[in-house]
């Protein structure tokens, strides 16, 4: 596969992006939170291009000139949807962090954050210019009301011919307490499940080699992994290569859980839906220390959850029941949110 990774060297990359504060980072003073829940929302934005070309990647569909005829009309219209989404996951305040993908570039997030609603809520972003070869990217918003900012990074997954979403690293204090968190989009199945299977797993051997090095450094260390995996949780990626447990019984500091479940019952049993099949790509994994801690932070065992609200879906008339009300079908401009669901879980402050 030629992956290769030194822990060392990582270790050391790390421990400096978690010491050194970047000059850009804002001054706001978080003030105290009326109450001790900290919510965080992971969201697949499903091709949020802006109307430009950019002559060193491959968006050329996503303007209006392009097969998507991608106006600013519509570019506007999927900012009002994203914000919608954003404020109703939130329900009475908006969310404390935001995981983002499929975002073109920093410019998008600037939208979001500045020139919708949400501008009163004091926005910080946390973004990196990748090398997916359409230019996409992965990106974080946090509330600088109610998070501080300590430290972030990108980390580019390392393996010959892959030229995919970087991992990014984001370091904070919620309240007394720090916590780490690594945000996610893993090679796509595009190519097949099968054939793009070493992709997605030089992405998790990248990610345990981080969440290692922060074992190393502090084996009770407050860890939110959250992204589009495009892999179940029971697959080999997850299971295997990342070591992160299903089994929530009697959790391990220094080991990773993963919080993903599909519902029970209902109509909508995950985040994407595809030929008729739901799958549940979109996941929040976190350190046994989240779900054993007596202070600090900490999480219930049953914390993520998959906001499947209705406004997000509409029905399925070739498969029956019910889909992600998408912006695009195809070529067919729908006018929706996103293939894929927001998921969250809230993190309470003891």
């Amino acid at each position: 596969m030629n992956i290769l990774f030194n822990l060392p060297a990582i270790l050391g990359i790390i421990t400096a992006a978690m010491t050194c504060a970047s000059p850009l980072a804002d001054k706001t003073t978080p003030v105290e939170k009326n109450s001790p829940v900290y919510r965080i929302m992971f969201y697949n934005a499903e091709n949020l291009f802006d109307t430009y070309d950019d002559s060193l990647t491959a968006d050329d569909d996503f303007t209006p000139s392009g097969n998507m005829h991608w106006t600013y009309k519509r570019y506007t219209a999927k900012l009002k949807n994203i914000y919608k989404v954003i404020v109703a996951v939130g329900t009475w305040q908006p969310p404390d962090i935001i995981g983002l993908c499929e975002i073109e570039n920093r410019k998008i997030l600037e939208d979001i954050a500045y020139n919708t609603p949400l501008a009163k809520y004091s926005y910080q972003i946390i973004h990196n210019n990748s090398s997916d070869r359409r230019g996409i990217d992965v990106a974080l918003l946090y509330n600088a009301q109610t998070v501080h900012y300590l430290a972030s990074k990108s980390f580019s997954i390392q393996k010959q011919g892959l030229l995919t979403r970087d991992i990014l690293y984001f370091k904070a204090l919620l309240g007394r307490d720090t916590c780490h968190f690594l945000v996610n989009h893993w090679p796509s199945r595009s190519e097949g499940q099968l054939e793009t299977e070493r992709d997605r797993f030089a992405a998790a051997s990248l990610l345990k080699h981080l969440t290692d090095s922060l074992f190393i450094r502090h084996t009770l260390a407050k860890v939110v992994i959250m992204g589009d995996f495009n892999d179940e949780p029971s697959d080999e990626s997850l299971v295997g290569k990342l070591q992160a447990a299903s089994d929530l019984k009697n959790p391990l500091c220094g080991r990773l859980y993963n919080l993903t479940a599909a519902p029970s019952n209902g109509a909508v049993r995950g985040t994407l839906k595809y030929q008729g099949q739901w799958n549940i790509f979109d996941q929040m994994i976190v350190s046994g220390s989240m779900l054993s801690a007596e202070e600090g932070l900490t999480i219930s065992k049953d914390g993520y959850r998959i906001f499947r609200e209705p406004f997000l879906l509409t029905e399925d008339k070739r498969y029956n029941g019910y889909k992600p009300y998408r912006t695009y079908t195809g070529f067919s401009y729908q006018g929706g949110f996103s293939d894929h669901l927001p998921v969250y879980l809230d993190l309470i402050s003891r």
